[in-house]
């Protein structure tokens, strides 16, 4: 283990253990999550997704920092990124289990409101499906994209008010990388049965769970980054 690794798990769980020794700052997390839940899923996003993109750059690379990585404006896309996702899950929560009504599955809404069993996992799932089937494309291409952007900016914070050049970025876009093993693999083999347990969760538990998610994300970034090379 190198100093670097030491330091970075020294950071997270500075980050972490204030919420769990000290209860009244955990108290409080809980207040203003409930009354401000889209600051709070920029916050979460921002600082828990990037510690991914972090490590999954210390898996690809062997080191944590890199020249032009851009670790402010990444955060700061992944804070908006995240308050979007955030918007997407209650949106699928809520849409899909009335659309499994409609077509038959009496029940949907209230399998999702009641305890867990068999049919409150089926829902779960559909949700889950549904949300990274139509959602998740677009939001890891876009991702990819803004990526791609603050990488061609040297990681400078001038990302943040430059326009990007979509057509560019598009067409020079890895497609194969892209869609045979973001799309077709980390969807349905990941996203599926991870989101699945997201949405098992108390709703005010989901985004957290799903911003924890982020470091798995990062993982495979840098699985995909190898595939690439």
């Amino acid at each position: 283990m190198k100093k670097s690794d030491l330091l970075f798990i020294v950071i997270v769980v500075a980050i972490f253990i204030p919420f769990v020794v000290f209860e009244p700052l955990y108290e409080g997390y809980k207040a203003f999550n409930a009354s401000h839940g889209m600051v709070m899923s920029f916050l979460k996003f921002a600082v828990l997704s990037t510690l991914g993109e972090l490590l999954g750059l210390r898996l690809s690379s062997g080191k944590y920092l890199k020249a032009g990585f851009g670790i402010v404006p990444r955060a700061v896309v992944w804070g908006i990124l995240g308050m979007g996702i955030n918007l997407a899950m209650i949106v699928f929560a809520n849409g899909v289990p009335v659309a499994l009504e409609y077509i038959g599955l009496n029940g949907a809404s209230s399998f999702m409101a009641g305890p867990f069993c068999a049919a409150k996992v089926l829902v779960a799932f559909c949700i889950s499906v549904a949300m990274n089937s139509i959602f998740a494309p677009v939001f890891m291409t876009f991702h990819k994209i803004t990526d791609t952007h603050i990488l061609d900016c040297g990681g400078s914070v001038r990302a943040l008010v430059t326009p990007i050049p979509m057509t560019r970025i598009i067409t020079h876009l890895n497609w194969d990388v892209q869609w045979n093993f973001v799309f077709k693999k980390t969807i349905p083999l990941f996203w599926f049965p991870a989101h699945t347990i997201t949405f098992l969760l108390p709703s005010e538990a989901r985004v957290l769970f799903a911003a924890l998610l982020g470091v798995a994300l990062g993982v495979l970034l840098a699985v995909a980054a190898r595939k690439k090379s």
